[in-house]
């Protein structure tokens, strides 16, 4: 039995004009694109403040690593249950519940007084804030048909990395006349803000809608629920090949992606003898770039697909080239003297690193059943963010065992890269497609 709020109304009832309904479906990728903003806003502060708050609590890098990775352990943890209440309650209410959650958990923050408290706070932002890309790519796949998916689900990537952009300067800003607690409350705000708005925009597309948005599409998937086919379980994805190699996959690509996140500003301050405030103006470069690449990403798939590509074809061909250019410009970063060749470097290799996200979203929709999108996309994060979560640790013990020497850093990152392209390019495949042939 589905569940009420994913229940769309009968078609002779829906007055709503298909133009109408186009502009709401891009309202609402606005929304997403700003709650994700908001989201990974709370996510770098700490990152921002890491120096400042090493000191205050006299932490080691490696203890720093711990604290800076306390937010992704939970994070990959909680998107194994957070795809599956998705998928079964729908994105409004899931969504709505994330954003006051993680909301309130930065601004509780703000009043940590220990390094236990702080660890703990991270765990929970961890977990609050793990329904946010599931319950877009499940809004994304209700409102957009296939050919058209990957631009709206890249253009919702792209908040997290105008987050991640923006940060370095007003994250910096907000620390240096409000202290990092300061800074904490102000960012928690502003997620209040946007769940007020998400309730009151949000809704379902009717049956009318979705006629009209996917066509046969639409067409299809009801004559298969109306076949009365039992529906594949949510554990059942852990019996299927593309799912491991998801996970490795996104494993790889995340683990550098979330190198950039934790350690840049440091690398920055440490490596390169830049000031606080230099280093927030400095560290937003490689992150514009990855706007510019999650974009990239996203239209070269779309086309591919509107050339007669195959749709998986079509998110691999981003998703490896992506990896292996950034695998390409980042492991010589440890061998480069020159702060510029090495400011161009990383900010190439971040812009590649950036190409495959959209199109990892979006490859679990075509990979997946409609009922287990949101599933296999968070299940796929899981992996990306074993991948995050180790990246600030494995990184923090490097550096104290090396004097803060980041070279091997960049050497790890660039290796993993590798590793993730080549688990997509040959072992993720279009099997539903392969199960029909036979």
């Amino acid at each position: 039995m589905s569940h009420p709020l994913t229940q769309a109304a009968p078609p002779d009832a829906d007055p709503t004009p298909p133009s109408k309904s186009v502009r709401l479906r891009w309202t609402l990728v606005t929304l997403l694109v700003v709650g994700g903003v908001i989201n990974y806003l709370d996510r770098s502060n700490l990152s921002i403040a890491n120096t400042t708050v090493a000191k205050e609590f006299d932490l080691s890098s490696t203890q720093m690593g711990l604290l800076l990775a306390a937010f992704a352990w939970p994070y990959a943890l909680a998107n194994l249950p957070a795809g599956y209440l998705v998928d079964r309650f729908g994105p409004k209410r899931l969504y709505a519940w994330a954003a006051g959650l993680w909301s309130l958990v930065s601004v509780l923050s703000a009043t940590a007084t220990s390094y236990g408290a702080l660890y703990a706070a991270r765990v929970a932002l961890g977990v609050s804030e793990a329904p946010f890309f599931t319950a877009s790519l499940k809004v994304n796949e209700r409102w957009f048909a296939q050919k058209e998916r990957a631009l709206p689900v890249s253009i919702v990537n792209t908040g997290s990395q105008i987050a991640n952009a923006i940060a370095p300067p007003l994250l910096t800003i907000l620390m240096l006349t409000l202290g990092w607690r300061g800074m904490f409350i102000t960012i928690g705000l502003l997620g209040f803000v946007i769940v007020l708005l998400w309730l009151r925009v949000y809704r379902d597309p009717t049956l009318r809608e979705q006629a009209h948005i996917k066509g046969e599409e639409a067409a299809a998937e009801a004559r298969r629920a109306a076949e009365g086919k039992p529906q594949v379980g949510w554990g059942q994805l852990f019996r299927q090949k593309n799912t491991y190699f998801m996970i490795l996959g996104a494993f790889g690509i995340f683990y550098t992606v979330w190198v950039y996140l934790t350690w840049l500003p440091s690398y920055l301050e440490t490596s390169r003898g830049f000031s606080l405030v230099a280093t927030g103006w400095l560290a937003s470069l490689p992150f514009l770039c990855g706007i510019a690449g999650v974009l990239t990403g996203g239209y070269l798939s779309g086309r591919l697909i509107r050339r007669g590509v195959p749709a998986v074809r079509s998110r691999k061909i981003p998703i490896v080239g992506g990896a292996v250019l950034a695998a390409a410009a980042v492991m010589p970063v440890a061998f480069v003297d020159s702060t510029v060749l090495a400011m161009t470097l990383l900010s190439v290799g971040y812009f590649a690193a950036q190409v495959p996200i959209g199109c990892l979203w979006t490859l679990a929709s075509d990979v997946a059943e409609p009922h287990q999108v949101a599933s296999l996309g968070a299940i796929q994060n899981f992996g990306g963010f074993l991948g995050a979560a180790l990246a600030p640790i494995v990184t923090g013990a490097i550096l104290d065992a090396t004097g803060n020497n980041f070279s091997l850093v960049f050497l790890v990152g660039g290796a993993l890269l590798l590793v993730g392209a080549l688990s997509y390019l040959f072992f993720v495949k279009d099997r539903r497609a392969v199960a029909t042939e036979h």
